[in-house]
């Protein structure tokens, strides 16, 4: 399985980004899927999860109302709309699956990764 994280950038305070992760070398519909950041100095942190069939959802309390996260088993796609975006989410930020379809919580369970895409949120 590989994972492929894309649609980073640069942008304002405010303003909305949305991330695209491409599942390869497997079917989507067979893992939870997540989204986590990792910011200079500090550690990995868990953003959103999806379940298998996109109608469960977890995110964590910093982004919950602002970000969305989403998936399309059938183009192998899973999504991180973030809108209302402020200095505090910049981050380089990974996609990640986990072969428990339910899992989406499960932060320990997310054991395929691919690389960062970097959002930079400028005040």
């Amino acid at each position: 399985v590989q994972l492929q994280a894309s649609g980073g950038g640069v942008v304002q305070t405010g303003a909305s980004l949305t991330l695209s992760c491409k599942l390869s070398g497997g079917t989507l519909s067979s893992f939870a899927m997540g989204w986590f950041r990792q910011a200079p100095g500090r550690e990995r942190e868990f953003v959103a999860g999806i379940g298998w069939s996109g109608t469960m959802t977890a995110y964590a309390d910093s982004v919950k109302g602002r970000f969305t996260i989403s998936r399309d088993n059938a183009k192998n796609m899973v999504y991180l709309r973030m809108d209302s975006l402020r200095p505090g989410d910049t981050a380089d930020y990974f996609c990640a699956a986990n072969p428990h379809p339910y899992g989406h919580r499960n932060i320990n369970g997310f054991n395929y990764w691919g690389q960062g895409t970097l959002v930079t949120v400028s005040s």
